[in-house]
């Protein structure tokens, strides 16, 4: 019998890096995850194996079952020693966890590109903590680190409200369907951003205040509720304006779409994956003309 355990992917859309001091946060599951099953044999080995969107094999690990040291590696080195520390993290969290197999093959399949950066590594996490009936936050923190919002995407099928309080996740699930959903898209910026290097990077130079924090809240809970686009617009450009400050970096508007004529925002860590974007039917002619070439609309990469 083959096991099957599904996670979604993840789009931060308010409150990135300051959901890690308390702020509130707006997310949303992706149409887009990542798959794993999961199988039994005899061989006393555990063999893993990922595969991309295009259903091509990039990474294969084979590991001894009894003590997960690993005997091969077809890829990157250091992706079997990640895979490797958050198994044994696993084992740590549940001893009894692979002593009922005498030989497993495991099989994950992302359903969108590896560069995309819309959490190979969350839904990776969240599988296998549905797999070792594990917590997956507690994985998450000793493993990757965060702030946990894209576990609680990666379990929920709806748009989420989503705070730590004291390191303890609070989400709440919300109905989020603005009416001018057909002039929200989402931009690939054709770099990948590691998200555990810009929380460092944000932990060392932050300055942030409670009133910054209580702010950056309430937008989040505006952007469920506003009614119209403009104001949509003016609640982006504030909250970019207040991380751009937090962060010391130019907006998204200053240092690249100065020309355009709707409003762009930051998704998670600055800098790289995808950016919201919002116009009309000529902003993928806009994106596409300056080389970015990955422009999706909303209706297709929320669920």
């Amino acid at each position: 019998m083959i096991q099957q355990y599904y996670s979604n992917g993840k789009l931060l859309l308010s409150g990135e890096y300051l959901i890690l001091d308390g702020a509130v946060g707006l997310a949303l599951p992706t149409s887009y995850g990542q798959s794993m099953a999961v199988s039994k044999n005899l061989t006393a080995l555990l063999t893993w194996e990922s595969f991309d969107h295009m259903q091509q094999s990039w990474f294969k690990v084979t590991f001894n079952l009894d003590d997960l040291s690993i005997r091969q590696v077809i890829g990157d080195q250091n992706v079997a020693l990640t895979l490797q520390r958050i198994l044994k993290k696993v084992t740590a969290l549940n001893p009894a966890f692979l002593g009922e197999y005498q030989g497993l093959l495991v099989k994950t399949f992302l359903d969108f590109p590896r560069i995309w950066g819309l959490g190979s590594s969350s839904t990776l996490i969240n599988n296998i903590a549905q797999w070792a009936d594990v917590d997956p936050y507690q994985l998450l923190f000793e493993s990757f680190g965060g702030s946990g919002y894209d576990i609680a995407c990666a379990q929920n099928d709806s748009a989420i409200l989503y705070r730590l309080n004291k390191g303890v996740p609070n989400v709440r699930t919300i109905s989020f369907q603005p009416d001018f959903g057909e002039h929200l898209y989402f931009v690939h910026l054709n770099r990948k951003q590691v998200s555990k290097d810009s929380i460092e990077l944000y932990k060392k130079g932050k300055s942030v205040t409670s009133k910054t924090i209580e702010r950056v809240s309430n937008i989040s809970a505006s952007l469920v509720t506003c009614k119209t686009l403009n104001e949509f617009d003016r609640l982006l450009a504030e909250h970019e304006s207040i991380l751009a400050t937090v962060l010391h970096k130019k907006t998204l508007q200053q240092s690249l779409f100065t020309d355009f004529k709707g409003q762009t925002k930051s998704l998670g860590a600055w800098g790289g994956d995808f950016i919201l974007a919002t116009g009309d039917e000529n902003t993928p002619v806009y994106f596409k003309d300056k080389g970015f070439e990955t422009v999706i609309p909303y209706s297709v990469m929320i669920k």
